[in-house]
C-alpha cells in the first residue's frame, strides 16, 4: 500500500535588499513537500542567507521538523512559528 500526501504547501520567495532570502511557507510541511522545502532552501541558500516564514504552516511531520530543525542549525532564522510548530520544534529537541 503506498501512503501519498493529502496536504497542500505554497512556497513564496521574496529577497531583501541585504541579499535575504525570505521564504513563506503555507500549508503542510509533510511527505513530498519537505523535499520541495529542502530544494528551495538551498537555491536559497547558494544566494544569500535565508529566512523561513513559519507564519501558515499548520503541520509538519516527523521529517519536516528535522529539515526545520537542521535548517536552523545552519543559521536559518525560522520566523513566525505557531504555537503547534514551535512546540514541535522544542519537543524534537529533548532527548
Amino acid at each position: 500500500m503506498r501512503r501519498t500526501a493529502t496536504g497542500m504547501l505554497k512556497i513564496v520567495a521574496s529577497e531583501r535588499a541585504s541579499g535575504r532570502t525570505i521564504l513563506r511557507l503555507e500549508g503542510q510541511i509533510m511527505g513530498p513537500w519537505v523535499d520541495e522545502v529542502k530544494i528551495a532552501s538551498e537555491a536559497a541558500l547558494s544566494a544569500g542567507t535565508l529566512s523561513l516564514d513559519l507564519a501558515d504552516v499548520s503541520f509538519v511531520d516527523r521529517r519536516g521538523v528535522e529539515l526545520l530543525r537542521s535548517l536552523d542549525r545552519r543559521g536559518v532564522a525560522l520566523i513566525n512559528p505557531t504555537s503547534f510548530v514551535r512546540e514541535l520544534l522544542r519537543a524534537e529537541a529533548q532527548p
